[in-house]
């Protein structure tokens, strides 16, 4: 894969600042490794790709945290469209780590807010891990809609992203495989080798050429929340009828015929 990525014309985390997507649409896409260096050999004159201190594919982890009754889960599974999600994504090879709020509206925009931590904060722990951090409790009371005394750690995931932009500026698509799960209610591990997520970002209905790319490997679009993905295979005594479309979709990927 570094081969490959290698091909790709260099863009700097400044140079991203230029990608601004004001008017911004997302769309998810699942597919396989496999399909996933097709799209790449094809996309290689149409994008550049993020590097920060020569690495082109960096490890993320993230810590998902809900309450007691899984309300964020739920929330998400049943569809309703004013909900809120919290985590800590950690930039593993750069030693940075933020305390994020996402949220979602009734018009399904989303907006995330973050907080910067301390990357020592042990995160591997069930229990809520800033129980008398000034700083994380006033951020949390401007906005999470829940008291954070009943928050507790519910999955960790990591992954590794590639993140490419269009050479017209108008898009930006990040690309995570290496996909792994570990609960930490009930220590369950799952691994997604084969799988992988592309996410699209791009400025309203400007063209795409990776949209173009899709169509012709027959990648079609698909929702994917790590989160509730991760929820879903983890802890398999929560209800996922929702999901049931999703999880299979990551079976055949996971096991093909």
């Amino acid at each position: 894969m570094d081969e490959l990525l290698n091909r790709f014309e260099p863009i700097t985390l400044d140079e991203m600042s230029g990608v601004r997507l004001m008017n911004r649409t997302d769309t998810k896409f699942v597919t396989s490794v496999e399909r996933l260096r097709l799209l790449l050999e094809m996309a290689v004159d149409d994008y550049r790709i993020q590097e920060v201190d020569g690495n082109r594919q960096p490890h993320y982890g993230t810590v998902y945290f809900d309450t007691d009754n899984m309300d964020m889960y739920i929330a998400h599974h049943n569809g309703r469209l004013n909900r809120q999600k919290v985590r800590v994504r950690s930039y593993l090879d750069s030693s940075l780590a933020f305390l994020e709020v996402k949220t979602k509206d009734n018009h399904r925009r989303t907006k995330k807010k973050r907080v910067s931590l301390d990357p020592a904060t042990n995160l591997t722990m069930q229990a809520w891990p800033f129980a008398g951090d000034a700083q994380v409790e006033a951020f949390l009371r401007q906005h999470l809609r829940c008291s954070d005394d009943r928050l507790h750690g519910v999955v960790e995931n990591r992954f590794r992203r590639i993140t490419l932009v269009n050479k017209a500026m108008t898009e930006r698509l990040t690309i995570d495989s290496g996909l792994s799960f570990h609960s930490l209610q009930n220590g369950m591990d799952v691994r997604l080798p084969r799988l992988v997520v592309i996410e699209l970002k791009r400025d309203g209905l400007q063209y795409s050429p990776v949209l173009a790319l899709l169509n012709r490997l027959r990648i079609h679009p698909m929702g994917f929340s790590k989160y509730c993905m991760g929820t879903a295979l983890t802890h398999p005594q929560l209800k996922n009828n929702r999901f049931k479309e999703r999880l299979h979709a990551v079976e055949r990927i996971s096991h093909p015929a």
